[in-house]
């Protein structure tokens, strides 16, 4: 019912910045939290920003704090996340997720849809 797509992956250098955008199709009215979520090789899928879509409350691994922002346009059906001063420890496939109920943020099985992933990479 919910389809989502991301873009804006890619290779930056250190310190660079890289935009993510997600774009939803289908019943995007039904998603209450949009969040992004990573995985290294050799790692285990983790969070790094979440956005309550209808109020824009917002939520990050300590990490990124500072560095990354999520943001919507619902207009567009869109959610972004700006990544700043990126580092190589942040190289990683990125995934767009919605979550239909009021779960808990930080883990991916409380959310119903995903994206493909698009891949972020890091250079030092």
């Amino acid at each position: 019912q919910v389809q989502l797509v991301e873009s804006g992956g890619g290779l930056v250098q250190a310190g660079g910045s890289l935009r993510l955008s997600c774009t939803a199709s289908g019943r995007t009215y039904s998603t209450y939290i949009m969040g992004w979520f990573r995985q290294a090789p050799g790692k285990e899928r983790e969070f790094v920003a979440a956005i309550i879509r209808s109020v824009g409350t917002t939520d990050y691994r300590d990490s990124v704090k500072g560095r990354f922002n999520i943001s919507r346009d619902n207009a567009r059906n869109t959610v972004y996340l700006q990544m700043n001063s990126l580092k190589p420890e942040d190289t990683g496939v990125y995934y767009c997720a919605a979550q239909l109920s009021i779960g808990r943020l930080r883990i991916p099985s409380e959310y119903d849809y995903w994206g493909q992933g698009t891949q972020v990479t890091v250079s030092s």
